[in-house]
């Protein structure tokens, strides 16, 4: 099998033609385990298919697998590689895509260095989803917030994990988010992501298991987030991570509408008005780090 492997700021994955490489669908989550794994693997954060459509509106698939093999709904660094990928390798010649994702369209604009490479890849994301039984979240009646502007939301609401009483908001991005507002007197850098991220991500409040960002604003336009994905752990980048991270601030007044999110692997701009229906604009880098072949069976 011939593979790609790519990272976006750091959130690398294994990426495969789906249109050349025939792989039964009954295969895919345990191949995602055996080349995720750094060790005796390829050594990635998922694994990622990239499929022919014939929606005729529509220019391809993406296909998700976390490292432990369930699959998710979207990747914003992976779908902007998705989009490198296709360009770079010259299976399409537009610079304007769309590509869909567990059934989701995401519209990309692609900028081109002198060597006709993708140098970096801008994403429509869609509007945020706030409404609780979306996202989903299932919390009691007191942790919701109504509104007309954004229906049943979760902003600003408690949530307890390991004795300590944490404030959250949660978004979902075509998957599910809570974000955490570190207090002053912790540390992003020293937070002990390993202990608290499987607690948030396994509480009883989420019933598709839940991705965590931990987050310290800098200023009005800069902030920077440690995330713990669901299914892989922490990560270097989470696209998504960054668009709920923004639409979090900006929901709790805490930056203005365009912020640059700073995370272990880079930087990520995303945008939003701060209206329902109005989609996250997310722009950063993709990057092919090496191809292979793997022998599979």
């Amino acid at each position: 099998m011939n593979f790609t492997k790519m990272q976006g700021c750091g959130n690398d994955y294994v990426y495969i033609d789906g249109g050349s490489e025939k792989i039964s669908q009954d295969q895919k989550s345990e191949l995602a385990i055996r080349v995720s794994d750094r060790h005796f693997g390829i050594g990635s954060d998922g694994l990622i298919f990239i499929n022919p459509v014939e929606d005729p509106d529509v220019d391809f698939e993406m296909e998700m697998y976390n490292a432990d093999g369930s699959r998710s709904e979207m990747c914003g660094n992976g779908i902007r590689c998705v989009a490198k990928f296709v360009y770079d390798k010259g299976l399409t010649d537009k610079k304007k895509l769309t590509i869909v994702s567990a059934g989701k369209n995401k519209y990309i604009d692609l900028t081109v260095d002198e060597n006709n490479l993708v140098s970096s890849v801008k994403v429509d994301m869609g509007a945020p989803i706030l409404e609780a039984a979306e996202v989903p979240v299932a919390v009691p009646d007191s942790c919701i917030t109504a509104s007309e502007a954004y229906g049943n939301h979760v902003i600003d609401a408690p949530i307890e994990v390991a004795g300590i009483t944490w404030n959250m908001t949660c978004v979902s991005m075509g998957n599910p988010h809570a974000v955490v507002f570190l207090p002053e007197d912790m540390d992003l850098e020293t937070f002990d992501l390993e202990h608290f991220g499987p607690l948030f991500e396994n509480h009883e409040y989420f019933p598709r298991r839940i991705n965590t960002e931990f987050v310290k604003i800098d200023d009005r336009n800069n902030v920077h987030m440690r995330v713990w994905e669901r299914g892989t752990g922490e990560t270097l980048a989470c696209g998504t991570g960054c668009c709920a991270t923004v639409t979090a601030c900006i929901l709790n007044g805490l930056t203005d509408k365009k912020v640059t999110v700073h995370v272990l692997g880079g930087d990520i701009t995303c945008s939003w008005n701060g209206e329902k229906d109005s989609p996250v604009i997310m722009e950063g880098p993709a990057t092919t780090v090496f191809e292979g072949i793997i022998e599979i069976y």
